[in-house]
């Protein structure tokens, strides 16, 4: 059982390294289209939580597979906004009240 936790926590931290290094690589001006475009997964982490969180048994499961959820819901959410806001930038605007 614990071997099972340490791996799980290396897995998790050696997550975090590897898309810290990924996204400090990045140019500053592709990291709203990469955002974007990666709406995607962000769902794909939000279903996953779904089905964790239908799936726990204890208390301590379900408070954490809500969490989770939230999360998620959050970062879709922001992820719609932040693509909408992309896409204004590129809207023709119209001179005078015409």
């Amino acid at each position: 059982m614990i071997e099972g936790i340490w791996a799980a926590l290396f897995i998790f931290m050696l997550a975090g390294f590897t898309g810290y290094e990924v996204i400090s690589r990045v140019p500053v001006i592709l990291h709203t289209p990469l955002m974007s475009g990666s709406n995607f997964i962000h769902g794909i982490v939000l279903v996953g939580a779904m089905v964790a969180l239908g799936q726990a048994d204890t208390m301590s499961g379900k408070i954490l597979g809500f969490v989770a959820v939230f999360l998620g819901a959050l970062n879709a959410a922001g992820g719609y906004v932040v693509t909408e806001r992309m896409l204004e930038m590129f809207e023709n605007k119209k001179k005078g009240g015409a």
